[in-house]
Formats: C-alpha cells, structure tokens, sequence
C-alpha cells in the first residue's frame, strides 16, 4: 500500500493503568502520571505532543485509581470563572487549552498485567486504524513531536513502527534492544534486557508506538510471560517475524523516562534548562555545591 492510501493517524492510546510503585508512598493516593515535570504533569506533556501531530482522539486505559487524570483534562469551569474574577485572562486561556487538545475518552483497563493490556483494553475504541500508543510515563523532548516523526515513517515505510533511541553501553541490560535486519529500518527481533556482549545493537525500544490494526491479530496470539504478565514486544515480535515493523530513532531530540525517582529527577532538570529562570537556579546551585 503507498503512502497516499494509507489510512491516516486519528487516534491514540495512552497506558496510565499502572500503580508506580517505585514512587510510593506519593503515588498511594496520586497518580503517578500527574506528578509535575516543573508546573505541567508528565501526561499533559504527552497529550501535547500527540495533539501537535494530529490526533484527534485520544484513549486513556485507566484503573479505579486514576481519576484525577481524567479530571485534569476535563474543563473546569468554575475554576476559570474564579481566575476571571481575579483578572488572571492568560493563566484561564492555559486552562482552556487542556481540554481542547484532543477528543478524550476514558476507559477502565481489563482485568491482569502487563504493558499490552491496555491496547487490548482499547481495541474496541481503534477498530480498524491506525494509531500511536504511548506508556504514561515516557517523555520525548524533540523539536519535532515524536507521534509525528513516526507518522511520517510510518507513510514512508507503510506498516507499524516503533519508536527507539541509542543508550549508553552500561544502559543496554535495562532495555528491550533491538536486531534490525541488515542495514535497514526494519525490525528483526527485540531482545530483552541483554548482556552488552550479547546485545545486537545498543539501540532501545521505548514507550512510543504507531500500530497498524495487525497489531490485534498478534496480540491475539501471545502469552502470558514473567509473573503472568502480557507484553506488547511479543505481539511486536509476531509482526517483525512478517517484515511488519520499522523502527524510528528520535530526531533532534531525546527521550526520557520518568520510571523511577533519579529518571524523573533528570527529566524536570532537562526540561529546566529550557527556562533561563530556572537553568539560572540549576548553574548557581552547582556552583555552590559541586
């Protein structure tokens, strides 16, 4: 199929059904996906880039514990009726930009475990289209927004792509890496969490995703792993087995997890560095306490 007759990118699904249990005690009671990277949270951040791409729609698989996700994007009209009485006309058109980014739509993730439930929790809601896929817990800081590079190679290439950035060699047993095949885009196979000498490559897969409906078919097929849980890299696999799956690096930017304290730490200090107030601040304290 040529890029002229692919279907086009409408929808997303953004994973935020997990406990984040390397935050708690904070996350007892708050989402892990509503903590702030500086004065927005880590979701908004990724319902921004997939709505500078074009997407319209936008499904959030959560749990009973997720509500103040779900409140985060819906208008809040006597909050703006408040900050328009004190005058505040800028901070009222911020708050109104939330809840224009995108259609969303909630829906409570399927009984079990695992990174893939929350697709096959949202299959009904897809159908038969095309769509981006993110974790809630993985900023890409890019010129470009990263939901749109991967339209783009996904029009270039016509099937699934999945999102992937080089680390650092001491890095490569943390991540699922991947094989291409040859010399080209395309995937071969992902390896889970190799030893350097073993890894094929030091390029990783991270939580960033186009899928084209095939994906369901696959996902259909796989089972259950470690503790019972399902992964989305194994229906990925069963579409790279078919030469189904391209691979994109993040251009001109980065990507940052937030999994885990010290990772969430460096995103708020990248992101820092963006605000001359703020990398003011980050310079003066490391000079006084190098």
């Amino acid at each position: 199929m040529t890029s002229t007759h692919l279907p086009k990118v409408r929808k997303a699904v953004i994973a935020v059904a997990g406990f984040g249990t390397r935050f708690l005690p904070t996350t007892k009671a708050s989402p892990k996906e509503m903590l702030p990277i500086i004065d927005k949270p880590i979701v908004q951040y990724i319902a921004e880039e997939l709505s500078q791409s074009g997407i319209e729609e936008i499904i959030l698989v959560t749990n009973w514990q997720k509500k103040s996700v779900e409140d985060h994007f819906d208008p809040s009209f006597e909050l703006e009726h408040q900050l328009l009485a004190q005058g505040k006309k800028a901070l009222v058109a911020e708050m109104k930009k939330i809840s224009r980014l995108a259609k969303f739509i909630y829906i409570r993730q399927i009984e079990g475990y695992g990174n893939a439930l929350p697709a096959i929790t949202a299959r009904d809601l897809i159908g038969n289209e095309p769509f981006i896929y993110a974790f809630g817990d993985d900023l890409v800081k890019s010129k470009v927004p990263f939901a749109k590079q991967l339209i783009d190679a996904y029009h270039q290439f016509g099937c699934s792509v999945i999102g992937v950035q080089e680390v650092n060699s001491k890095d490569v047993s943390k991540y699922g890496i991947v094989k291409l095949v040859g010399k080209t885009n395309f995937l071969a196979d992902i390896i889970e969490k190799p030893a350097l000498s073993k890894a094929p490559s030091r390029l990783a897969s991270f939580g960033r995703y186009l899928f084209t409906p095939d994906i369901f078919s696959a996902l259909d097929r796989i089972k259950s792993g470690k503790d019972g849980e399902y992964w989305i890299a194994d229906g990925i696999k069963l579409l790279a087995t078919a030469g189904q799956v391209a691979t994109c690096k993040v251009q001109h930017g980065k990507w940052l997890t937030t999994g885990d304290p010290a990772t969430y730490l460096d995103a708020i200090l990248e992101y820092s560095l963006d605000r001359p107030e703020l990398k003011q601040i980050i310079i003066n304290k490391l000079r006084h306490n190098p």
